[in-house]
């Protein structure tokens, strides 16, 4: 059995690798090979943190899952990271442990950040390169990040507007500090009207920004909405849009992004974003489209992510 710490995940992570598995599992996601039980949420109000408990198994693979991440979002101003958290495997033939992965909430950042940089290169316009992010924690930077290196084609400048003014600059410096371009947002409704894509990632239970100030054509993945009562998106925007995506419709009608809008309109239309990136379906139509992801975050990643540690972990004989 693999013991992994999260400095050795690290060291073991290939990132092609990990997009390529996470494209498969959405796929196999939304064509019904995988089995994933309901999801457990944890909310700890004094202390303003969550947990959520997801497990699954891929069809015809050798392991399932069971992941644990928290979030603690005072914890920065503790000296503390905001997320934690761990992955364990077993074996899908005998149901032996085969491992533990003590990531520190790690994987299930860059998992996160991975599903929102293929859904983003799948449905935004082809010359879009301003790139708007709402919040300027630690998926803020992973969401920057992973976008750069699977759009490497592209000039993408980044915008950051935060909440926190202070984190949003040192973002901003952070990322600058690491060869993107980007710059502090001080301006939310101005930034809103030169993006071409806007990636939320923050904790909101009610919109960031009124409705009518996303133009046309832009693309939006939204991160934060992940358990009920959390909302990034102004309702209306939502309904209104040309193509609605999510990871999985019933967890995103039921505690996503589209929550909200599921409850205003019941006749919601919202496709799985497996489908998009298989072909099945067809994505952004007319470059005028407006398109929103809802990523609430699905356990098919985390097993995806998870088998590619224990995979480089047996190549190298880490025990």
């Amino acid at each position: 059995m693999f013991d992994l710490n999260k400095s050795q995940i690290k060291a073991l992570f290939d990132f092609d690798a990990a997009v390529g598995c996470i494209q498969d599992a959405y796929i196999a996601s939304a064509e019904g090979y995988v089995q994933t039980g309901e999801v457990v949420h944890l909310n700890f109000p004094k202390t303003n943190g969550d947990c959520h408990i997801k497990s699954g198994y891929i069809a015809d693979t050798t392991s399932y899952v069971i992941k644990i991440a928290s979030g603690f979002y005072n914890n920065p101003s503790k000296g503390l990271p905001s997320s934690n958290g761990m992955m364990l495997a077993f074996s899908a033939a005998t149901g032996e442990p085969l491992a533990i992965l003590r990531d520190e909430g790690w994987l299930t950042d860059m998992r996160t950040a991975i599903g929102g940089a293929l859904a983003t290169r799948a449905l935004a316009r082809l010359d879009a390169t301003q790139v708007l992010i709402i919040g300027a924690g630690i998926q803020a930077r992973f969401q920057a990040t992973c976008l750069a290196k699977l759009m490497p084609e592209r000039t993408l400048g980044f915008h950051i507007w935060g909440r926190n003014a202070s984190a949003a600059q040192a973002l901003t410096t952070d990322l600058n500090d690491t060869g993107h371009s980007a710059t502090a947002a001080l301006d939310l409704d101005a930034a809103l009207g030169i993006a071409d894509i806007i990636i939320t990632t923050t904790t909101a239970t009610e919109p960031l920004f009124p409705d009518g100030l996303v133009r046309s054509g832009t693309h939006i993945t939204a991160i934060g909405a992940d358990c009920p009562g959390k909302q990034e998106l102004p309702t209306n925007l939502v309904t209104a849009a040309s193509l609605r995506v999510c990871d999985m419709v019933r967890q995103s009608l039921n505690h996503g992004e589209f929550q909200t809008a599921s409850r205003a309109n019941a006749k919601l239309q919202v496709t799985e974003l497996g489908h998009i990136l298989s072909g099945a379906q067809a994505g952004r139509m007319l470059e005028s489209d407006v398109t929103v992801v809802d990523l609430t975050g699905i356990a098919a990643q985390d097993i995806a992510i998870t088998q590619t540690i224990i995979d480089a972990a047996k190549s190298t004989n880490r025990t």
